[in-house]
């Protein structure tokens, strides 16, 4: 038993018992944190490979690891990836820094915006096994955008050098564990 002190009125403290909790506590903020942080990461490395492709060179090798690349023009790809990648940074870096987090809703509603087009562009094309991939992931960015924007939104705060290093810690991390191994699988491997 752990004992709990709150304050009821000013300078009186009662004290209740309260039973520990044991192993670990699942919140609806911790899951959103978690969704954000996998998926921000996802968004922003599978957006990085497709804006890899304004090179002409990896556009015309592309087809022949993801097919729909041919029936789609390079700058709609394009277009696509940095959607993907703004969104996924969208997730993550407005939260945590608390600058304008009102905008991790908002790139949560466009990443479902994007994956139910491209569920719909795989349809009209027959490719139903890439129809529940676009589902799962944009079913998880509504669960953001609901979870985010109503029920669990992160309040406005203050610029400080801790979330502006936090930040910049992140930034270094899509980079080193997302963009690089993404920009050397797609420079480096023949496909």
């Amino acid at each position: 038993m752990s004992l709990h002190v709150s304050d009821g009125l000013p300078g009186a403290k009662d004290m209740e018992q309260q039973p520990e909790r044991g192993g670990t506590r699942f919140t609806l903020n911790g899951v959103l944190w978690s969704l954000q942080a996998l998926f921000g990461f996802f968004f922003a490395g599978s957006g990085f490979g497709k804006v890899l492709l304004y090179d002409e060179a990896l556009y015309a090798a592309a087809p022949r690891a993801v097919a729909w690349y041919a029936a789609v023009p390079q700058p709609l790809i394009v277009f696509i990836g940095v959607c993907e990648v703004l969104g996924g940074v969208g997730l993550i870096l407005p939260a945590m820094a608390k600058v304008k987090p009102m905008l991790t809703p908002l790139a949560a509603a466009g990443l479902t915006l994007t994956m139910i087009l491209a569920a719909g562009f795989h349809i009209v094309r027959g490719e139903y096994e890439l129809v529940p991939a676009n589902l799962l992931l944009g079913g998880v960015a509504a669960f953001i955008t609901v979870g985010r924007g109503k029920q669990r939104p992160i309040a406005p705060a203050i610029i400080t050098t801790s979330r502006v290093l936090g930040s910049l810690a992140v930034l270094v991390a899509l980079t080193l564990l997302t963009f690089v191994p993404t920009w050397y699988t797609m420079t480096n491997v023949r496909f």
